[in-house]
């Protein structure tokens, strides 16, 4: 009888064990991961020549005052990353992030995108690391903005070229990307 009762015991205790790490496990609130990618993509602007990368965070808890996001992103070029600094506002439900004009970006190839979100005191609460993949290659873009301003005028530049294609027109390097 002692034998069976140390086992019923023993697997009380256990059972006690598991259900208190069971209400223990991080359910997005308190202690856990502040944001999660709810987004991210290239954008191909063809009217402004241009490409960027665009991530987009969701909160999972309640922001803090005084937070700040770093993204650190691949430069297709080559090169050093493009790093992009975004205070958090509390009262939004999202952070966007977008990087400057990129170019050399290539078609299928996996670039990475590394993300901090800082504290007040400039104390790294989380990190999120990532790549992004494009589904089109930068060659699709014009070679320079379709249009000049705010009016949308068409940009004198590409007369008799409605391509936005300059003929002779020089291409980056895009060697050290490769």
């Amino acid at each position: 009888m002692p034998r069976r009762l140390s086992r019923s015991i023993l697997l009380g205790a256990a059972l006690a064990a598991a259900m208190a790490l069971g209400a223990c496990r991080d359910t997005g609130k308190g202690e856990g991961k502040l944001f999660e990618i709810s987004g991210k993509i290239f954008v191909f602007n063809y009217r402004l020549a241009r490409a960027t990368y665009v991530v987009t965070l969701r909160p999972l808890q309640p922001m803090g005052e005084g937070q700040v996001v770093v993204a650190s992103f691949q430069n297709p070029a080559g090169g050093a990353p493009l790093v992009v600094e975004q205070k958090v506002w509390p009262k939004l439900n999202k952070v966007s992030l977008e990087s400057p004009a990129l170019t050399c970006v290539v078609k299928d190839k996996p670039y990475a995108i590394a993300i901090s979100i800082k504290g007040p005191d400039g104390a790294v609460l989380q990190t999120i690391d990532t790549t992004l993949m494009s589904t089109e290659d930068q060659s699709v873009l014009p070679d320079r903005p379709l249009v000049i301003d705010q009016l949308y005028t068409a940009n004198p530049d590409l007369a008799g070229h409605p391509d936005g294609k300059l003929p002779g027109e020089p291409k980056p390097d895009c060697s050290k990307g490769m």
